[in-house]
């Protein structure tokens, strides 16, 4: 696939965004961000559900519960009380928005935003282990501060609990619910391998990338903006619909969070410099560029496939100018910017999404806004 069948897959007119800075994601096609109003509705997630989520996660024997503890930012590594960074809480403000579209009260989301969270850190908890990361959100990942055996434990834990928080409500929504939570659950496992096994081919395509990344990312987000909703009594028409937006959301997310990974600012991301590059994920950026076609993707098919045939210890040893060269050819064959516009073609599917189906004005207007915050974040 050449450069122009890559720009092919961007809405025409799509304006063109900067790539210099590193952690710059912004397009300027997205409107301006309302700050205040997306930072009110991650409080009232996390407000909402972080009582219940403490409650389900103290059902954990020891020392599981101090591990998973540690893990959601609540203690220190020695088990003093802490106020670390429990992460963006998209999912449980996207869960109570759900059940308000469907013209229940926010709390009869929360049910559904637990089991959420609990199964996006199920697979946090696991995928640092896989991908041998040794920082998340500022500090030391399970396995690196406890043992491989305790993030797998406490990740199996957590996807038990989920189903857990559902099933014991006992109500006809709760099944359903359940069922949608676990065909995300599979999908997320499925596009996790995909990730694995692409790390060790030396070609993948767009299309195989968005596959993987739909899986990964869209289908628990998909099933964030639809849970609240079935618990809330919403048809399958509304939910389906709902998914469809969160799907496309998560594209839109996992397209931003494969910029940060290379070109983000540690700082604020709280992971190494080009960490994507260290682990040899086949992200967009490195997709796409490699599908451009031209001199500097050529260059860096030759390189990648050279630094296929290197020992993980090899890799290590690279400096950072070694990474950042890998960079600036990904940059210059065009992948970073076509990410960017990829994720802006998916947010403007998202939100195209919700106009099959009626809902309050004001819910409308804030997943608008959950939305163009996804797109902008450099976190």
């Amino acid at each position: 696939m050449n450069q122009r069948a890559i720009k092919a897959r961007v809405p025409a007119g799509g304006t063109r965004v900067s790539t210099i800075t590193r952690g710059e994601t912004v397009t300027s096609a997205i409107p301006a961000v309302d700050t205040a109003g997306v930072r009110a509705l991650l409080e009232r997630g996390r407000t909402l559900a972080t009582p219940v989520l403490r409650a389900a996660v103290n059902r954990l024997a020891a020392p599981m519960d101090t591990v998973a503890a540690y893990h959601f930012g609540w203690i220190d590594v020695e088990g003093r009380p802490a106020h670390g960074d429990s992460g963006k809480a998209i999912r449980p403000a996207l869960a109570l928005l759900s059940a308000e579209a469907a013209g229940a009260a926010p709390e009869v989301g929360v049910p559904g935003a637990v089991a959420v969270e609990l199964v996006h850190n199920f697979s946090l908890l696991h995928d640092d282990l896989m991908d041998g990361d040794e920082q998340r959100r500022h500090r030391d990942t399970v396995w690196k501060a406890y043992s491989p055996a305790q993030a797998i434990l406490v990740g199996d834990a957590l996807f038990a609990l989920a189903n857990e928080v559902l099933l014991e409500l006992g109500t006809v929504e709760a099944g359903r619910a359940t069922r949608r939570l676990t065909t995300a659950t599979r999908k997320l496992i499925d596009g996790q391998a995909q990730d694995i096994s692409y790390e060790h081919r030396e070609r993948v395509t767009v299309e195989e990338c968005l596959e993987m990344e739909g899986n990964k990312t869209g289908a628990l987000l998909a099933c964030a903006v639809s849970i609240g909703a079935v618990l809330g009594g919403a048809d399958d028409r509304t939910a389906d619909t709902l998914e469809a937006y969160g799907y496309h959301l998560g594209l839109a997310f996992q397209a931003v969070d494969d910029l940060l990974g290379i070109w983000g600012d540690p700082e604020t991301t709280g992971k190494q410099t080009w960490s994507d590059l260290r682990q040899r994920k086949k992200s967009l950026p490195v997709v796409a560029a490699l599908a451009a076609g031209g001199p500097a993707s050529e260059r860096l098919a030759r390189i990648l496939a050279d630094d296929a045939k290197l020992s993980d210890a090899q890799l290590a040893h690279f400096t950072e100018e070694e990474f950042a060269s890998r960079a600036a050819l990904i940059e210059e064959a065009g992948g970073r910017e076509w990410t960017s516009e990829e994720a802006r073609r998916q947010h403007a599917t998202a939100i195209q999404a919700l106009s099959a189906i009626d809902m309050p004005a004001e819910v409308r207007a804030q997943l608008t806004a959950l939305a163009d915050f996804v797109v902008v974040r450099k976190s």
